[in-house]
């Protein structure tokens, strides 16, 4: 990849901010990789932790001085990894989050990826992994394409070129090529990075080799909170470049329309109960055949997360049209103003 005999240098990036439950098991992951030790670095970008998570990290660092804690004032995860690019020392950037595990083989399956593919970025399937019940049932719903929508990247049994990954080890040259990430994003950062990337005519490449577990939210209120955020940083994305690489992300937003359209038109048309008796079959079919791997008992929570996806989500989308669209002082900067280009090393 750099023309020399030793492996490229690695740069693992980490945004965080008040992880003191994860950022030890994390790290802990991190620093098993089986790359050579010499040639990785670990950047934790903080946001101001107010817990124990700079604590612990200086516990780490004194362990392994491979680990470097630098201050991210902008607190949210897309200007952390900024932070992080800047001062990295790596030929690769290897975007990690503290709310995962990674295989011990993780960072040179990337490595290896990239060599073998000629991608710009590469990664792996999200898979989530359980701690709790809600947890067990949010994974089943997480596996239905009516949870995730068919996104390729959730699928461990996908190989090939796609339009976008979670998190990525990317060759530095891409940022020097594309910019950083949008430091206003405060979801959706590595799709609207990843677009970026495909408009220039780069490559993204999903690996069954490469593996990491995620944890996902642990109650409704959280996973509702999530994907309304996410549904903001989408249509975000949207306005901001005219268009989406998919129309996977504006489903849940045009069915979230849609019941509106029927509930506000009940009183001169009859669609209206049949289309949510309908939905609700669906999803309670659906409920049942992904729910039961995790247990019975799970299939009632299953059935409840469907709409609690698709409703967060699609709410999450409207608003963020009107926020961003309407009333962001700042949306014509954030369509149009060139994107800080990597410094150089």
């Amino acid at each position: 990849m750099n023309g020399n005999p030793q492996p490229p240098m690695v740069t693992i990036a980490m945004p965080c901010l008040n992880e003191e439950r994860f950022i030890e098991a994390c790290l802990r992951s991190v620093l098993a990789q089986d790359y050579p030790r010499d040639r990785i670095e670990v950047l934790v970008a903080d946001g101001g932790s107010s817990d124990r998570t700079r604590e612990i990290l200086a516990g780490l660092m004194v362990e392994d001085p491979r680990i470097k804690l630098i201050d991210n004032p902008g607190r949210i995860q897309a200007a952390g990894m900024n932070e992080a690019i800047r001062v990295a020392r790596g030929d690769v950037i290897v975007r990690m989050d503290v709310h995962s595990e990674y295989a011990p083989d993780y960072v040179r399956k990337c490595i290896e990826v990239l060599e073998r593919t000629g991608a710009d970025n590469v990664g792996g399937a999200a898979r989530a992994r359980a701690k709790t019940a809600f947890q067990r049932a949010l994974c089943a719903a997480l596996a239905s394409p009516l949870g995730v929508g068919g996104a390729k990247y959730r699928s461990e049994e996908n190989e090939g070129f796609v339009d976008t990954v979670s998190f990525g080890a990317f060759r530095r040259a891409v940022f020097e090529k594309v910019g950083l990430y949008d430091p206003r994003a405060i979801t959706n950062e590595d799709a609207e990075l990843n677009q970026r990337i495909v408009d220039a005519g780069g490559k993204v490449y999903l690996s069954r080799e490469i593996v990491f577990h995620y944890f996902p939210r642990d109650s409704f209120r959280s996973l509702a909170k999530q994907y309304f955020k996410y549904g903001q940083g989408r249509a975000r994305t949207l306005l901001k470049h005219g268009k989406l690489l998919s129309l996977r992300p504006a489903i849940p937003f045009l069915m979230v329309v849609s019941a509106a359209a029927l509930v506000s038109t009940s009183a001169v048309q009859p669609v209206t109960p049949f289309a949510f008796a309908g939905y609700a079959l669906a999803t309670g079919i659906e409920a049942l055949r992904v729910g039961r791997r995790a247990g019975f008992s799970a299939v009632p929570i299953v059935w409840a997360i469907f709409p609690t996806l698709h409703v967060s989500h699609g709410v999450g989308f409207a608003v963020g049209l009107v926020r961003y669209g309407l009333f962001d002082r700042d949306r014509s900067r954030v369509s149009t103003q060139p994107w800080m280009q990597a410094s150089a090393r």
